[in-house]
């Protein structure tokens, strides 16, 4: 652990860094998604946020791991965001042939699928961060917590306000204040698993 931050410090500049890198890399998708529904060009910009959240997160853990290889955390968090934006969209694309699935079939492909997206992005970093702290494979599950608890406050915070036939400007203004609020939940679980991380070293 860094001795110019403490875990308590490691966790404010966490949660302000990652909270603001996710805001900014969500905007991305979100300008991308109420322009166009084209599945390429919204898998190109959920990998552009991977990158952008990814290069926040090595702000603070270059800090506390000064060894930890930038271009490899980013580049994980990159691919592991277009994993995930790329099966997502696809189960949207298919969400009809899907709907003539027997419902114990589709259950197992959702929750395969859903397990899959919501691990990819904390398996990816887990590679890098086992080289630098150990219990680094609890990374993998606290992400997955706190993408579902993100995607969740997204959910519920969205669907009441977008409605159909509303300007492209308020679709994408509600989509972004909707990603504010899921970056800060995601960023505030994820900082607590780090810093218990820490504690663990």
């Amino acid at each position: 652990m860094s001795t110019t931050l403490t875990t308590r410090e490691v966790w404010k500049t966490w949660f302000a860094w990652v909270t603001a890198g996710e805001f900014l890399g969500f905007l991305a998708p979100a300008l991308t998604g109420a322009l166009t529904s084209s599945a390429p060009m919204l898998v190109f910009a959920g990998t552009a946020e991977g990158a952008i959240l990814g290069a926040a997160q090595c702000l603070v853990l270059r800090r506390t791991f000064p060894s930890l290889s930038a271009p490899r955390w980013i580049g994980v968090t990159a691919l592991a965001a277009g994993f995930a934006w790329a099966v997502t969209l696809l189960a949207v694309d298919h969400s009809q042939l899907l709907g003539t699935l027997p419902f114990p079939a589709l259950l197992a492909l959702v929750s395969v699928a859903g397990t899959g997206v919501l691990l990819s992005l904390g398996t990816g970093q887990w590679l890098v961060l086992r080289h630098h702290v150990a219990g680094a494979h609890l990374w993998v599950g606290a992400n997955a917590v706190a993408w579902a608890a993100g995607l969740v406050v997204f959910t519920a915070f969205t669907t009441p306000l977008w409605q159909p036939g509303q300007p492209v400007a308020l679709i994408a203004l509600i989509g972004a204040l909707g990603g504010l609020v899921m970056a800060a939940t995601m960023a505030a679980i994820t900082g607590s698993a780090l810093t218990r991380l820490l504690n663990r070293s």
